[in-house]
This record gives structure tokens, C-alpha cells and sequence, in this order.
């Protein structure tokens, strides 16, 4: 089964909400109210004006830029290992467990004061199936995240940088053959622009190894990054289409209590992946002791480790709903924009050099990303125009 999915504002979940132009509004035992315009309706609410939207946007911004500097923190200041680094990804997944739980028992009340209600609430609304995908996707997610630390502590921030902004490439193409999605001229032009932007910040890198990797290290480290890349590069658009078919099936509702949903199983799997890792390698008899030499004290050791899985939480959230209201390509262009701002943030507390070249790729970014939401604003502009037309020719 291949879903064709546009690039305009509807997701393949969005339009699972519609049928025959009609106006849905789903509530109760979905976990949640939403309200999707169908054709007939009107076109769909511009992405930068839902308030939601708008969030999820803010909170992978937030573990986007924080997360690479926690980590490349930890590692400057003393520590070492792969594994931790790598749990430390999605171990925030239990900050999920609160919204889920008011939801719940908002569903459960909702569905107490139903008169025809016959069933309880249900505890999760996943259906199997979409289970079964989800724990396959947060292996893969735990093997990603192990490639990306080892990159990381063997890297520059510049040529991890370059490396893992290939991923927005390889998105582009898994999401051409995973869910047939459409390029506009301006969802091209971002993509170009936004990963020349992020090459010429690798490239004026120089690829120096960094004090105390060798030469080995450094080029397994490269080699593990770009393979975090791509494998990334399909996961995000394999998530689009697990989320699609779900919606396809009969009363299946996608709503953002099962995108947490989603999240939390992924997390959880990622976790349990990271965790054998660690007992593998013995990890956990080393962090009483790495935290005692950490240069930042133990204090700072402890709290890096906290706000390192806080900000990734945050990044999954916002990335997964970027998915869910918009489309992996959208994903994949705000991550890549955000490259940029590392790097900023790089120079300013690490002090790497910002020369001319910086300043260029910067801007270069900034421009991918205004000419794909530029393009997205014409789009909705374009089909509202046209549903008024329809809405003027009917008797």
C-alpha cells in the first residue's frame, strides 16, 4: 500500500479526518477533540497560525539546538561513554506519562457520561499493528542514537554538523518512495538551499580531529554520523506512513494523544536498547565514578545528564507532531534550518571561530527555510481561493 501524499498543509492524517467534504469533529474515545475542514469547507488552517503547531515548533527548536551542545558538553568536560550518551536520548520518555494520564481519565469521564457507551475507555489507542511498527521504529531510533554519540564525541561540531544536515537529502528521497510525496518548486528550492547552507558550515570546518582522537576514531565517527543520517532520513517517513495507515483503517482516528502515544513506545524501545548496550559495556558501574572526575563537578555532571534527555524529549515531541500536522519533508527542513543555530550556539559557548563564510551559510539557511514556508502560505492562499469558487457555483 503507497499513500500519495501532497505537500500542502493536509497531512494523509488531516485528510483521514474528511470524507465526502464533510467537517469532522471527532471527541471521546479518540483521547481528544479535533476538528479537520474537509473541501467543502474550505481550505485547511495555515500550519504557523495553530497554536500547537506553533509549539511542537518551539519544543523541537528547543531540543534541536540544546541537544547536540548538552551532549558535546558532556564529552569536553570529561566524559566518555557512547552508550550513556546514547540512552540519554529518550530516557525522558516517563514526562510523557502526565498528559497521557489526563487524557485518559478525561476519556474515561467523557466516556462514562455517554448513554450508549458499552465498552470502558481504552487504555492506549494504539491499535496492533501500529504497535508493532512503533517498536520496530524505536530499535531503529536506538541504534541511530548510538551512531550519532559516537560521532559526536569524535567529531567537530562543524563536520557532525554537515554530516547529520544530509539527513534533510535523504528524507527527501525515502519520502519520495516510502509516501510518494510531491515536490513544489519551493519545497525544492528549500531543500537545495538548506543543505548548501549546512555543507558550507561543514566545509569551513577544515575536519580537524579534535585533542586525543585518532585518526581511526575520527573516520569511524564520520562514517557513523552520515549512516545516523540516513537512517534517520527513513524513519521519518516511515513514521508519516505508519500514522497514515492507521488513519485509513475504519474508525481509526489519529489524534495527538496517540502521536504521545507513539512517542512514549518509541522512547521506551529506544531506552531498553540503549540500556543493554549499557550493561554490555558495563556502563552503569562507571557513572558514580565519571561523575566524581567530571570537570563541571558532580553537580554538573547530574545535571547535564537531566537536561540532555529533557531537551531530546522535547525534540521527539516537536519532531513527531511537525509529522503529524505537517509531513516529514517539514520535519527535515526545520532541522536542518536549525543546524545553523547550533552552530551559533557553538561559537558562542564553545568559541569556535564565526568568519564570513558562517555568516553566508547562515543566511543561506534562513532562506531555504522562508521559501518553504513562503510556498506554503501560497498554497493555502491558492486552495482557499479556489474552495470560494466552488462555494460561488453551487445553486
Amino acid at each position: 500500500m503507497v499513500m500519495e501524499i501532497e505537500t500542502a498543509p493536509m497531512s494523509p492524517q488531516q485528510r483521514a479526518y474528511n470524507v465526502d467534504g464533510v467537517s469532522d469533529q471527532r471527541s471521546g474515545a479518540d483521547g481528544g477533540s479535533e476538528q479537520r475542514s474537509g473541501a467543502g469547507a474550505g481550505a485547511a488552517k495555515p500550519l504557523y497560525r495553530n497554536p500547537v503547531v506553533v509549539v511542537n515548533f518551539l519544543l523541537m527548536a528547543l531540543g534541536t539546538v540544546s541537544g547536540p551542545l548538552l551532549l558535546r558538553a558532556y564529552y569536553l568536560h570529561g566524559g566518555t561513554s557512547k552508550w550513556l550518551t546514547s540512552l540519554l536520548q529518550t530516557a525522558g520518555w516517563p514526562l510523557l506519562l502526565p498528559p497521557l494520564c489526563v487524557s485518559f481519565i478525561s476519556r474515561r469521564r467523557r466516556r462514562q457520561s455517554e448513554e450508549s457507551a458499552t465498552e470502558a475507555a481504552s487504555l492506549s489507542l494504539m491499535s496492533a499493528g501500529l504497535l508493532a511498527a512503533t517498536i520496530a521504529i524505536g530499535l531503529v531510533i536506538g541504534l541511530i542514537n548510538y551512531l550519532y554519540a559516537y560521532g559526536l564525541a569524535n567529531l567537530p561540531v562543524s563536520t557532525s554538523s554537515i554530516l547529520i544536515s544530509t539527513q534533510l537529502a535523504f528524507t527527501a528521497v525515502f519520502a519520495l518512495l516510502v509516501v510518494r510525496h510531491r515536490f513544489t518548486a519551493f519545497s525544492v528550492n528549500a531543500v537545495v538551499l538548506l543543505v548548501v547552507g549546512a555543507a558550507m558550515l561543514g566545509l569551513n570546518g577544515g575536519g580537524d580531529r579534535p585533542a586525543g582522537v585518532s585518526r581511526a576514531q575520527y573516520y569511524a565517527g564520520f562514517a557513523m554520523t552520515l549512516g545516523s543520517a540516513a537512517l534517520y532520513g527513513l524513519v521519518l517517513p516511515l513514521m508519516e506512513l505508519s500514522q497514515a495507515r492507521h488513519a485509513a483503517r475504519a474508525g481509526a482516528a489519529v489524534t495527538y494523544t496517540l502521536v504521545l502515544e507513539i512517542q512514549m513506545v518509541i522512547g521506551i524501545t529506544a531506552t531498553a536498547f540503549s540500556v543493554v548496550g549499557m550493561l554490555v559495556n558495563k556502563d552503569f558501574h562507571e557513572i558514580p565514578d565519571e561523575a566524581r572526575r567530571f570537570d563541571l563537578g558532580e553537580a554538573g555532571y547530574y545535571f547535564i545528564l537531566v537536561s540532555s534527555a529533557t531537551a531530546f524529549q522535547c525534540f521527539f515531541i516537536g519532531m513527531i507532531g511537525a509529522i503529524f500536522y505537517g509531513s516529514a519533508l517539514l520535519a527535515g527542513v526545520i532541522m536542518t534550518l536549525l543546524i545553523s543555530v547550533t552552530e551559533v550556539f557553538a561559537v558562542l559557548l564553545f568559541h569556535e571561530p564565526f568568519n564570513g563564510t558562517k555568516g553566508v551559510a547562515l543566511a543561506i539557511s534562513i532562506w531555504g527555510f522562508i521559501s518553504y514556508f513562503y510556498g506554503e502560505i501560497r498554497t493555502n492562499k491558492k486552495q482557499s481561493n479556489t474552495s470560494t469558487d466552488k462555494e460561488q457555483l453551487e445553486p
